[in-house]
C-alpha cells in the first residue's frame, strides 16, 4: 500500500514520482517495482539540516549548507504543516542557493524535507 506524500524511485532510468492519492499495489516503471524513498531525519550538523529563521509572526527563512553541483544537490526543499493543509515545495536548480522563505501561521508547527540526488528524502522536525 502506498501512502500520500511518499517518494519512490526507479531503479532503471531514476524516474522519481510522488504519491498523491494512497492505494494499493506496486509501483512499476521499466518493468520492475520502484523503490520507496524513505525519509532519514537530518541531524543539526548535517548537509541536509534545515536551518530556520523566524522573520517576524509568520515569515520564515529556511537555510541549508549544502553544496550545489552537477555531482551533488538538493532538487527540492518542501514545508509541511504538522496538520497537512500547508505545503511549500521550491525545485532547486544547480548552483542556486538551497534557501526557502515562506509565510505560514503553521499554528500544529511544521516540518521540512528536502530530496537530495545522493542521500535521498531527509527530514528536520
Amino acid at each position: 500500500m502506498t501512502h500520500l506524500s511518499e517518494l519512490y524511485k526507479c531503479r532503471v532510468c531514476e524516474n522519481v514520482v510522488e504519491v498523491v492519492r494512497q492505494g494499493v499495489g506496486t509501483l512499476v516503471c521499466c518493468d520492475e517495482s520502484m523503490i520507496l524513498l524513505e525519509e532519514h531525519q537530518a541531524n543539526i550538523d548535517d548537509a541536509h539540516y534545515a536551518h530556520i529563521e523566524h522573520l517576524d509572526d509568520i515569515t520564515k527563512k529556511i537555510e541549508f549548507n549544502h553544496p550545489m553541483t552537477k555531482e551533488h544537490y538538493l532538487e527540492f526543499i518542501e514545508v509541511v504543516s504538522n496538520d497537512g493543509k500547508y505545503i511549500k515545495r521550491k525545485h532547486l536548480k544547480i548552483d542556486e542557493k538551497p534557501e526557502l522563505t515562506f509565510k505560514c501561521e503553521c499554528r500544529e508547527g511544521f516540518y521540512v524535507r528536502v530530496y537530495c540526488n545522493i542521500h535521498g528524502v531527509m527530514v528536520t522536525k
